[in-house]
């Protein structure tokens, strides 16, 4: 069976109308024309699509079906159109990105300004959330693409891999632990510890890693960023856990010192997230593959399922 563009977008309208008089009125054809054509299109899939009543028409099982079907289908032409008009002008158009303050205060903002400056008419609106937020916003349609965490329940999204994130132990110069080659989570526990952002996967790590320790969080106060969380540490409240890419300049400037931390959680994989990659634009999808690119990442294969990292 062959259903043309046109007749799926009236059947669309008819079924969103509910009544074939409102749908003839919106779509500017007659009455009897919008019948007929549903009419044909019955005749074509060998089934009623429409239940008629006197004040107007309903969907069978079959209709909702090709209702569910002929949207995806609409919708691809009108990206696909809009892609092809963007093509005659250069790449232009709108990315929603959502990520961890890992990635944020890492090396995302060099790869956002590497892709906006070969693509200047690309719009790209970033916020920063906890990677179950990022999840949940990307699931929901709220985002195009998120970079969280791995061991983060994906909720059906596709992953693919990004950067590697490596966790040390930041501690003051002349602390008792600052010239060690590497530590244990439990070695730190002993020391008063700046905490991060309640509910982040830093926290989760951390509480997961005291749990199995057999030990409490000794958390002298606990901040909502890595900045502060390391100037927190600067000023000799505590110790703390973070990214090391967050820090290095502080440990370049001898203001941190950087110590290993010897377990299997301390280097992450960072992943990006999207809810089908066969669906995504050509505008998301060229930013996907500018970031793993740049995260030496690109051709390697997605993951799907409930968990990844």
């Amino acid at each position: 069976m062959h259903h043309d563009l046109t007749s799926l977008q009236l059947f669309v309208t008819v079924a969103e109308c509910g009544n074939l008089t409102r749908a003839a009125e919106r779509a500017h054809l007659a009455v009897s024309a919008i019948s007929k054509r549903m009419a044909e299109m019955e005749a074509q899939a060998g089934t009623p699509l429409l239940q008629r009543f006197a004040r107007g028409v309903g969907l069978t099982p079959a209709g909702q079906s090709l209702l569910h079907h002929a949207r995806r289908l609409l919708q691809v032409m009108r990206e696909m159109d809009a892609e092809l008009t963007a093509y005659a002008s250069g790449i232009k158009g709108h990315v929603r990105l959502q990520a961890v303050a890992s990635a944020l205060t890492q090396f995302l903002p060099e790869e956002i300004e590497g892709f906006l400056s070969r693509y200047p008419q690309v719009q790209l609106s970033v916020e920063e959330r906890t990677s179950r937020a990022v999840v949940r916003a990307v699931a929901e349609g709220a985002a195009d693409l998120g970079v969280i965490t791995g061991h983060t329940a994906l909720q059906g999204l596709t992953a693919l891999p990004y950067h590697r994130d490596r966790l040390v132990l930041a501690v003051p110069p002349g602390h008792a632990l600052a010239r060690r080659r590497g530590v244990r989570l439990a070695e730190a526990l002993a020391y008063p510890l700046v905490g991060p952002q309640p509910g982040s996967a830093l926290a989760q790590l951390l509480e997961d890693g005291a749990r199995a320790a057999g030990l409490p969080l000794p958390q002298r106060v606990q901040a909502s960023s890595f900045e502060v969380m390391a100037r927190l540490v600067e000023a000799r409240l505590g110790v703390t856990v973070l990214p090391e890419g967050t820090v290095r300049r502080a440990a370049e400037a001898r203001r941190l010192r950087l110590v290993p931390l010897r377990e299997p959680w301390a280097e992450r994989q960072l992943m990006l997230v999207v809810r089908d990659l066969d669906e995504c634009g050509h505008i998301a999808r060229t930013f996907i593959e500018h970031l793993q690119r740049a995260a030496g990442t690109w051709g390697v294969g997605a993951a799907e399922g409930p968990a990844a990292g």
